[in-house]
C-alpha cells in the first residue's frame, strides 16, 4: 500500500469512527426501523461520502474561501436538518406519550432511509474543508489522477464496513428488545444528541 494511503486509511478511520450525526442516525434506523434499513441508512451516507470526497478532491473548499456565503448557506442549512431532526424525535415522544408502541419518526422505505442517510450526511458542509485537507496533507505533490481515486475508493470502504458493522450490531434482536424497554429515554438522547449537532454547527465559525 502507497504510504500515502496509508495516511488517508488511517486519519478517516479515526474520522470514521468518531461518533457524529452518521453514527447517531444508523444506530436509530437499526433500532426502531429494520436491518434493511440501517443498511439502507449506511448506503446513504456513503454516498455522501463519495460526494464529499469528490468535492474535497476537486477543491470545493477554494470556493467556499472564495464565496464565503456559499459554506455559510450550506452550514446554516445543514445545522437547521439537524435540529429539526432532533426535535421531530423529541415531539414525537410527546405525540405517542401513553401509547403501547411509538412509532418514531424516521424514514417509512429503503429509499427514504437512504435519502435520510444522504442528507445527514451532507448536513455537515465542514466535510469538505476536513477531506480537502486530507487530500491536501496526504496526496503528493507529482500524484496522477489515478492517486485521488485511489483515496476516495479508500475512505469509502472504511465508511461502509464502518458502518455496517453498526448496524449489524444495533440490529441484533438483543439490543431492539434493550431499546423497546428503555425506548423513551434513549429516543430523548438521541433528540437531544442531534439538536447538540445542529447547534454546535450553527455556532461554528468554520
Amino acid at each position: 500500500m502507497p504510504h500515502f494511503l496509508l495516511t488517508v486509511a488511517v486519519i478517516w478511520g479515526v474520522a470514521a469512527v468518531t461518533p457524529g450525526p452518521n453514527f447517531f442516525f444508523v444506530i436509530r434506523c437499526a433500532l426502531t426501523r429494520s436491518r434493511p434499513m440501517a443498511l439502507a441508512a449506511v448506503l446513504g451516507i456513503v454516498t455522501g461520502t463519495l460526494c464529499w470526497a469528490l468535492a474535497g478532491w476537486l477543491g470545493l473548499s477554494a470556493l467556499f474561501a472564495a464565496a464565503p456565503f456559499a459554506y455559510a448557506a450550506l452550514k446554516i442549512a445543514g445545522s437547521l436538518y439537524l435540529i429539526g431532526l432532533g426535535l421531530s424525535v423529541l415531539l414525537n415522544l410527546r405525540r405517542t406519550q401513553g401509547e403501547a408502541e411509538p412509532a418514531p419518526g424516521g424514514p417509512s422505505g429503503l429509499l427514504s432511509a437512504w435519502r435520510w442517510g444522504l442528507i445527514t450526511n451532507l448536513a455537515n458542509p465542514k466535510t469538505a474543508i476536513f477531506v480537502a485537507s486530507l487530500f491536501s496533507a496526504a496526496l503528493p505533490p507529482e500524484a496522477a489522477w489515478r492517486d485521488g481515486i485511489l483515496i476516495i475508493t479508500v475512505m469509502m470502504g472504511i465508511s461502509t464496513a464502518w458502518y455496517i458493522a453498526v448496524a449489524l450490531m444495533f440490529g441484533r434482536a438483543s439490543m431492539v428488545g434493550s431499546y423497546r424497554r428503555c425506548r423513551r429515554w434513549i429516543d430523548a438522547v438521541a433528540g437531544m444528541i442531534f439538536i447538540g449537532f445542529g447547534l454546535k454547527l450553527a455556532l461554528a465559525e468554520r
